[in-house]
């Protein structure tokens, strides 16, 4: 009779510059009782945030199949567990894998175990901890010229007691639960242990300018390398549209209600903001919101520069549902609990079927994807609203959803964000409202 083996596996990888110093880290847990069986770290040299997630992703995986030779692949449960939206999305088939670094990469994890095997789970970064550690001595390691090694007292800076498991040696025994692991492995290949923790094989040939290659670095760079040239980037310029009536008065005005005009201020603030980009001559493209505040201001800029306005659904603003045209205190007195819910959670919608943070951010993501194959290597004005940009602005850093309410966003500002080839981005201006005065 088979036995089952349900693991959890939590990951996480990081690049300092993105693409810079990079380093990955994962830990496999006992699923019924936390413990800390096996933990994989290494620096990886130059590379993107997003090629440090999925070689987490690929070790953690490793190091769980590993633990375990003898069992049958298809009777391993592992949950994996990442704070990053990207692979886990990826990964579960929700979100295409466009960009030609991800795809060997994703295949790579998908070919480790069945299917079936495996879920996946988004996790705040707080709560993966354990992993980020790891991953930032990684590089701390990388920095120092050496390669990080697993010490025995390592998981109880994350791990609370846990109940010792039969022939598992002390919770939290990291290094033991990583020789098992790394042991198992090399056994598996028919070699013997390298002492490197769950190397990654590398592809046939690769490319000599490939700087994100999957292989594992067998001797890590010393010191800080230089990003590698990766042409010119697809550059949004972020406007948010200019005042209407309900701006001053700090109304919800999404896409769920009226659809307002601009005020007198706000035709003033447009027309200020053509002249600005009509000085700078760098607007190559124009695309606006679909929402009358958006298509007006657009519009102002577009018959300065001469320019086509092309129009994108996924920029409208969030459908605040019922507490469109209120006051934040009309909503708290109105709709207390709700609105305490949906400050705590980006799933929670507004009250009467408005969209949740969530949601808005798949569809803003989507857009961006889509306007960021289109105009590659161009600069386009990106006339849209306070959620759209900020989710723009977080998904480029790759900050929690609760940092959307860290950002002011006034009218008429503007925010820039630059897109490269390697699907890494860079924040370059935000809230700037220095061509108002």
């Amino acid at each position: 009779m088979s036995v089952v083996r349900r693991l959890v596996v939590e990951a996480d990888g990081g690049s300092r510059g993105n693409p810079g110093p990079a380093g990955y880290g994962a830990v496999v847990l006992d699923a019924a009782t936390g413990e800390t069986l096996a933990e994989a770290a290494e620096y990886i040299g130059v590379a993107t945030n997003n090629v440090a997630e999925y070689r987490g992703l690929i070790a953690g995986l490793t190091a769980a199949k590993a633990l375990f030779p003898e069992t049958d692949p298809t009777d391993l449960r592992v949950h994996v567990r990442m704070d990053s939206k990207l692979v886990v999305e990826q990964m579960s088939g929700r979100w295409k894998i466009k960009h030609p670094d991800m795809k060997p990469l994703a295949a790579r994890a998908a070919a480790l175990l069945p299917p079936s095997s495996v879920t996946y789970e988004w996790i705040p970064r707080a709560q993966n901890k354990h992993a980020d550690r790891l991953a930032n001595e990684a590089m701390d390691a990388g920095r120092e010229g050496r390669q990080w090694e697993a010490s025995a007292s390592t998981a109880e800076l994350d791990a609370p007691a846990r109940t010792p498991l039969p022939d598992r040696g002390p919770p939290g025994d990291a290094a033991a639960g990583a020789a098992r692991a790394r042991a198992a492995l090399a056994a598996a290949r028919g070699g013997a242990d390298t002492g490197t923790l769950f190397e990654v094989d590398a592809p046939e040939e690769p490319a000599a300018a490939d700087v994100t290659a999957v292989a594992a670095t067998p001797a890590p760079q010393v010191g800080w390398a230089a990003a590698p040239d990766l042409g010119a980037p697809a550059t949004f310029v972020l406007l948010r549209h200019g005042e209407t009536a309900l701006t001053p008065e700090k109304r919800f005005s999404g896409s769920g209600g009226t659809d307002p005009e601009l005020s007198a201020t706000g035709r003033d603030q447009a027309a200020r903001a053509a002249a600005h980009f009509a000085a700078l001559g760098t607007v190559q493209e124009i695309v606006s919101s679909p929402l009358r505040r958006c298509r007006e201001t657009a519009a102002a800029v577009a018959d300065r520069l001469g320019l086509d306005v092309r129009i994108e659904d996924g920029l409208r603003e969030t459908d605040f549902g019922a507490w469109e045209g209120l006051t934040f205190g009309e909503v708290r007195e109105r709709y207390g609990d709700d609105l305490t819910a949906w400050l705590a959670s980006p799933d929670t919608a507004p009250t009467g079927g408005g969209e949740s943070f969530t949601e808005v951010a798949a569809r803003v993501a989507t857009a961006r994807d889509r306007l960021t194959a289109r105009y590659a290597g161009r600069t386009v004005l990106l006339v849209t609203h306070v959620t759209p940009i900020k989710t723009l602005v977080r998904l480029a850093l790759e900050a929690p959803a609760q940092a959307m309410f860290r950002m002011e966003l006034s009218a008429a500002s503007i925010s820039t964000v630059a897109y490269y080839g390697d699907g890494n981005a860079s924040v370059r201006l935000l809230n700037d409202t220095s061509h108002l005065r």
